[in-house]
């Protein structure tokens, strides 16, 4: 089957994982990925664990593209770049906001050279405003949006997210950015310009905490295991491991209280509604936590699906990968290397049953095409 973007062509000057992360999409859905590096590399290349000199970071985030090296400082180079512009219909970029600018790239020279290209820049806190020149890696990220403030127990030091969620969701945003934007090229003839941040995804992610501001004028609590809107609805320790209960509906929570053997519970004023159990979650928790140490998680997972509460056991992330449910799903892959022997990747996430995405070929050497590229380009391609 054709992926959905066959035939579009997409330029990939980022670095690290927010812009490839977003041209790693588009190239599993079809688009042929041109990953231009610097001649050093992008990196990533760098960044541990390896496997036979090669980054698996870098190779899973960085399959189903085709590398060339250019100096852009290099007038050669720089007008080899200019060629690619003027077939492509992308370009995604992750440069400090105005380092391609400066370097004879900028939107409005791209924008002349090519009407029809949409360009997405990616940086730390935008193209614009007072922090726009303030470097922006997905920690610093995560600290500006408020996502580690509100992260961690109630009291302590905040906690860091430990996936790179500002990252990962930039390029997310910005993969959606670009197809709305080459929907709206399929009305207007034009192609336009994206700035997403890494700062606003992670305010993004913020929704329970920007409602609570909005309404009520004051910063909101950490919470911890605890959610703002919902209780019972949390982690629990069993006997042998930890469980995670959604037993926020009355009828569930009615149920839940006759699993555990705590008639009394659904009577008392304090937990009487939902509302009313986020308010008393101080008192309430204790109580269903002292009853799940009783048994181990098989028993109550059993006992709590029989009443179609919602939970589930607590995976480590190995345990997760081989899950039959994540089995059946095919979540992880392996793309042929006849080289190197075949390798282990995660799947895409993105499901499309008529036009499906696919793992076409690993991630490239660097400058791995580069001849082909600028052969294919002499060629008038």
């Amino acid at each position: 089957m054709s992926g959905a973007l066959d035939g579009l062509l997409v330029l990939d000057l980022t670095t690290f994982l927010s812009g490839p992360y977003c041209t790693m999409m588009l190239g599993d859905l079809g688009a042929e990925v041109i990953k231009v590096e610097r001649p050093e590399g992008d990196e990533a290349r760098r960044m541990p664990p390896f496997v036979d000199g090669r980054s698996q970071p870098f190779a899973l985030w960085n399959r189903n593209k085709r590398s060339i090296a250019l100096d852009l400082k290099a007038p050669p180079d720089a007008a080899l770049l200019w060629q690619l512009v003027k077939r492509a219909d992308v370009l995604v970029e992750n440069f400090r906001p105005g380092a391609l600018a400066r370097a004879g790239f900028g939107w409005e020279a791209l924008h002349a050279a090519n009407p029809r290209l949409v360009v997405a820049s990616i940086s730390g806190f935008g193209q614009t405003g007072p922090w726009a020149q303030h470097g922006g890696f997905d920690m610093m990220a995560q600290g500006m949006s408020g996502l580690m403030a509100g992260n961690g127990p109630p009291d302590g030091e905040p906690y860091r997210l430990p996936v790179a969620i500002t990252d990962l969701t930039a390029g997310m945003f910005t993969t959606s950015a670009i197809l709305a934007a080459l929907m709206a090229r399929h009305r207007t003839g034009m192609g336009q310009h994206i700035d997403q941040s890494l700062f606003e995804a992670g305010l993004a992610l913020g929704v329970y905490e920007a409602a609570h501001v909005f309404s009520q004028g004051t910063r909101p609590e950490r919470m911890g295991q605890l959610h703002r809107g919902n209780s019972p609805y949390r982690v629990f320790q069993t006997r042998d491991g930890w469980i995670t209960i959604g037993a926020n509906k009355d009828a569930f929570w009615r149920s839940l209280c006759d699993i555990l053997n705590l008639p009394e519970l659904p009577a008392d004023p304090r937990f009487a509604t939902n509302a009313d159990r986020v308010r008393n979650n101080d008192a309430l928790v204790p109580l269903l936590q002292a009853a799940f140490l009783t048994r181990e998680s098989a028993h109550w997972l059993a006992a709590l699906g029989g009443a179609g509460i919602p939970a589930e056991p607590v995976l480590a992330y190995d345990e997760a990968l081989a899950h039959p449910q994540a089995v059946a799903r095919g979540v992880s892959a392996e793309i042929a290397d006849p080289a190197r022997g075949a390798i282990r990747t995660l799947s895409s996430p993105l499901k499309l049953k008529g036009t499906p995405a696919t793992l076409r070929v690993r991630a490239p050497d660097l400058d791995e095409h580069g001849a082909e590229i600028r052969a294919w380009l002499a060629e008038g391609g």
